[in-house]
């Protein structure tokens, strides 16, 4: 089976640092796929708020951005009380959307995840997809 390979942008636009709980680890004593995940969306939630947006999703018109993909590329343990430097990006812009590509060290420096996220700007009141807003193309470029 061909393994996923995270391509990396040659520069990021934003960091953020978030630390491993108790809770994220798993049986194996470090940082569990499914947390990696949730700390991912965490860390794109502070990308979407240093470029404006308070979330991926307004309640009032119930617009918002809908994760369509994801590719985590495994480099390394990381454990609690690790505090994970996550640097971020936006990538392939397209009509509807873009990708967020993540690169994720300790705090020693140690690589411990590449990963992508596919998000499309999603319509929530009539559940379809829409056009990626310009104002927002530019900001995430």
């Amino acid at each position: 089976m061909a393994r996923i390979k995270v391509v990396l942008p040659d520069t990021f636009a934003f960091t953020t640092e978030i630390p491993v709980r108790i809770t994220d680890l798993n049986y194996g004593g470090h940082l569990g796929n499914d947390a990696l995940l949730g700390i991912l969306h965490e860390a794109r939630v502070h990308f979407l708020r240093s470029i404006g947006m308070e979330s991926d999703y307004d309640p009032i018109s119930k617009l918002g951005l809908i994760m369509v993909d994801v590719a985590i590329e495994y480099k390394g343990e990381a454990f609690h009380g690790d505090v994970l430097r996550i640097q971020m990006a936006a990538a392939d812009l397209n009509k509807y959307g873009f990708d967020v590509v993540y690169h994720a060290h300790n705090q020693a420096g140690k690589e411990i995840a590449r990963a992508k996220t596919g998000m499309l700007c999603f319509d929530y009141n009539v559940r379809k997809l829409r056009l990626l807003p310009e104002e927002l193309a530019a900001r995430v470029r």
